[in-house]
């Protein structure tokens, strides 16, 4: 008896946990050879993933079901029933869990539904059709009999944690792909859009096995190590436990990745993340909104006073990536409503805001009150909303559209310097500025096509110069500032403006030369010849003093009308939250020789 695991993955990127769990959960049972995992991508052309199927020639096939894929999977199982009849297809994950029977009566081709977590029933059916015994009796199952859907009794304990196999034991990992880990199941929350919800409590893996999972990623310098854990530091004692050896074992490669609670992050845990290096940690933290009605409908508490002080002293330390997390389209929350979430969480200027829109998750709360909160949403998966008591459709497109500005302008992190000089000295609100963005880039016609980065420079000079703002030429020079900042180039968009100085390439160099200057700005140069730190530094001239931007808060009528030449550095050793640092400079008696007239 062949059997083939199947994963269809949002991204080649990642690597899917679920068909390892029950890889090794069943890997006793079988021969290696006649257990196999396959692992696809939503972009995959879906013939293909037909024919690599069909070539494995499987007994069982069985796929891991989640909203991303879902629709991919009914395609395929449809066909591989027509071409493979004998084959028997089982299906798994959170998107099979609930509305079984719908699922299986819409689609023909499913013979068999694991329900629920998933390694131990499925452990039990492959043992029991390896002996052709009868599987009516395995709880937690849904199946096809004479023509019936039949349910057998729900599994009724919850699954033993150390009961779970290491699910990456013995694979060599490739180290460009994020790695899914699990160190707890459960959340100790009960908010209302969320799966977790529907299971109580938070259960652990012990935390010595925890460690030698981790080494072992440590060990085979994996890039990035994402734990799916609901909320990590749920149990203080446990994440400091995990986050000290981490730190202790650190390879200067991997990092790791994390849902937390900010307003459970006490000073300890503060003082410590202080100290970690950076790019060690990233987080990830759901405010989803900031309207204190929204959070009572959706039963979720949160401190967002303590939070916003948390996230600003991890900010402080300039070491932590931070990604928050707002949802469109919950309940009592209305367009303004949200404007005001918005501009609470973009003033802690996270290095990555996540504007997501609502899924009614097949199981969830909000789901079940679907025609209380006037919600129409989609048929299919990811069934996203497109209104509610509270938002029109009109205005979800306009809030599409900010998003879309979000992710481009402010989440990419190379026009930062822009756009804060713009808000602060145009706007009082963060999101009526990505609405006029948005407001200008769908008049232009800039949403029907992509664009390469050279021409998001220039949308947002032409955007600025249509809003009418003044100091066009100041604008420019941060524009630039934010372009060489991410850029080693010396093609630059036609918009920047170039300042000639006689004899730039040689006082470059001679600056290169010079022991007293690498010793300031480069030290990690030291004993290197010049034409070799040149690949690894740019110089450029700007007419105002772009460095001291931050200083003068960004105020265009505090910014010193002088020439300036920045020495940027690329090489730099995490670059987690900058692609380099750059320093203002000056050519040993040059001084004057910029002449700018702003």
């Amino acid at each position: 008896m062949k059997v083939l695991l199947t994963a269809v993955n949002a991204k080649y990127i990642h690597t899917n946990l679920a068909i390892r769990y029950l890889q090794k959960s069943i890997s006793g049972i079988l021969d290696d050879k006649d257990l196999q995992i396959k692992e696809f991508t939503i972009n995959n052309n879906m013939d293909y993933m037909i024919r690599e199927i069909y070539n494995a020639h499987p007994d069982i096939l069985c796929f891991s079901c989640y909203i991303w894929n879902m629709e991919i999977i009914t395609y395929i199982t449809k066909h591989i029933k027509k071409i493979m009849p004998e084959v028997t297809i089982v299906l798994g994950g959170p998107e099979v869990s609930f509305d079984t029977e719908n699922l299986m009566k819409e689609n023909d081709a499913i013979d068999i539904v694991v329900i629920g977590e998933g390694e131990e029933i499925f452990k039990e059916l492959i043992e029991t059709l390896k002996h052709e015994g009868d599987y009516s009796q395995i709880e937690g199952l849904a199946f096809r009999a004479r023509g019936e859907i039949i349910y057998t009794d729900p599994k009724k304990a919850l699954l033993d944690m150390n009961t779970l196999p290491f699910p990456y034991e013995n694979e060599s990992l490739d180290s460009d792909k994020i790695v899914y880990y699990e160190s707890s199941r459960g959340c100790p929350f009960n908010c209302q859009y969320c799966l977790s919800s529907s299971i109580a409590g938070v259960r652990f893996l012990p935390i010595d096995r925890v460690k030698t999972e981790i080494q072992y990623f440590i060990n085979q310098r994996v890039k990035q190590v994402k734990f799916v854990d609901r909320t990590f530091n749920a149990k203080k004692s446990y994440a400091m436990d995990i986050m000290n050896f981490i730190l202790e074992n650190n390879n200067g490669r991997t990092n790791f990745h994390f849902e937390v609670t900010a307003d459970l992050l006490d000073k300890e845990m503060l003082d410590f993340l202080s100290k970690v290096p950076v790019g060690l940690f990233q987080f990830e933290i759901g405010v989803q909104s900031t309207n204190e009605n929204t959070l009572n409908a959706i039963d979720r508490h949160v401190d967002f006073e303590k939070l916003s002080k948390v996230v600003g002293k991890i900010s402080e330390g300039r070491n932590i990536h931070q990604h928050l997390d707002l949802i469109v389209g919950l309940p009592e929350e209305d367009y303004f409503s949200f404007r005001k979430s918005f501009d609470d969480v973009f003033a802690l200027r996270p290095e990555k805001l996540q504007i997501g829109f609502l899924k009614l998750l097949k199981g969830s709360g909000l789901r079940k009150r679907a025609e209380e909160y006037g919600y129409i949403y989609s048929d299919y998966p990811p069934y996203e909303i497109m209104e509610t008591k509270w938002l029109s459709y009109g205005e979800f497109i306009r809030l599409k559209g900010i998003e879309e500005m979000v992710e481009v302008y402010w989440n990419s992190n190379i026009f930062s310097n822009s756009i804060e000089l713009m808000i602060h000295n145009f706007y009082s609100s963060s999101f009526k500025f990505f609405e006029d963005l948005w407001k200008y880039w769908e008049n232009q016609g800039y949403h029907h096509i992509s664009h390469g980065k050279n021409k998001l420079y220039e949308i947002l000079a032409e955007f600025y110069s249509y809003s009418n703002f003044n100091n066009y030429k100041i604008f420019i020079e941060v524009l630039k500032l934010d372009f060489l900042k991410n850029t080693k180039t010396s093609s630059m968009p036609s918009i920047f403006n170039k300042i000639e100085i006689a004899g730039f390439k040689n006082k470059c160099h001679a600056f290169l030369q010079d022991e007293f200057n690498l010793e300031k700005y480069l030290p990690a140069y030291k004993d290197i010849p010049a034409k070799q730190i040149i690949k690894q530094v740019y110089f450029e001239p700007f007419g105002v003093d772009v460095t001291e931007l931050e200083k003068v808060q960004y105020r265009l009528e505090k910014m010193r009308d002088e020439g300036t030449i920045v020495l940027f550095d690329y090489k730099i050793e995490n670059k987690a939250l900058e692609d380099c640092k750059y320093y203002k400079i000056k050519f040993a008696q040059e001084e004057g020789d910029i002449h700018w007239n702003c």
